[in-house]
């Protein structure tokens, strides 16, 4: 199940970083790269942090297929992507908890200390967004007010403190994919905000 929603998420992920590299009139080779960053990133940059390999999308090749694939299908129905904004940002919502959950779960099986797989669970989830934002020359969703990181966390912390009383993998996934999914998506309808950091005095 987990294996199906991802695939789901990440080309999610990649039809909705088209547009954003469609914002930037890049090219269609542009579009593929800032998909396939925005989809595999995360997992791709906590391989490489935690010393992972192969990385996933060297095992499994179609992934980029199917991630160019979505992109490039996003491309040739803009127009239309419009009207289904909120189902996208759902799709997203699903994309971060089942990325953080994954994340959280190949820290486990290298058996690092728990701060280690929390954070290992959020950069999967929220770390090609960031590459997304910087390469379209955006501020980052993760540095702005929006609850995103916090959810990452959240689902993160449940998912460990559930296997931490005994709960198996299997129902400590489901419990924090719901929790997590749920606090995204109440945070979108209410639009819930982190506090922000102002500080405008100028150095004498």
């Amino acid at each position: 199940m987990l294996h199906i929603l991802y695939i789901i998420a990440i080309t999610a992920e990649a039809m909705t970083a088209a547009l954003s590299a469609g914002r930037r009139r890049m090219d269609w080779v542009g579009v593929c790269i800032i998909a396939w960053v925005t989809a595999l990133g995360g997992g791709t940059l906590r391989n490489i942090l935690l010393g992972h390999y192969p990385m996933t999308w060297v095992s499994h090749p179609e992934y980029l297929l199917i991630t160019a694939g979505g992109a490039l299908f996003a491309g040739l129905i803009a127009s239309f992507m419009r009207r289904l904004r909120t189902l996208f940002l759902y799709l997203d919502a699903l994309g971060l908890v089942v990325f953080t959950i994954i994340g959280c779960q190949v820290a486990e099986e290298m058996q690092l200390p728990a701060i280690i797989v929390m954070l290992s669970g959020v950069i999967t989830g929220c770390a090609g967004g960031v590459l997304r934002d910087v390469l379209c020359n955006d501020i980052p969703l993760l540095f702005r007010k929006e609850i995103y990181a916090s959810a990452a966390i959240v689902t993160g912390g449940i998912y460990l403190g559930l296997e931490a009383l005994g709960l198996s993998s299997h129902w400590a996934t489901i419990a924090a994919a719901v929790a997590g999914l749920l606090l995204r998506l109440l945070a979108i309808r209410y639009e819930w905000q982190m506090p922000k950091f102002v500080y405008e005095e100028e150095w004498e």
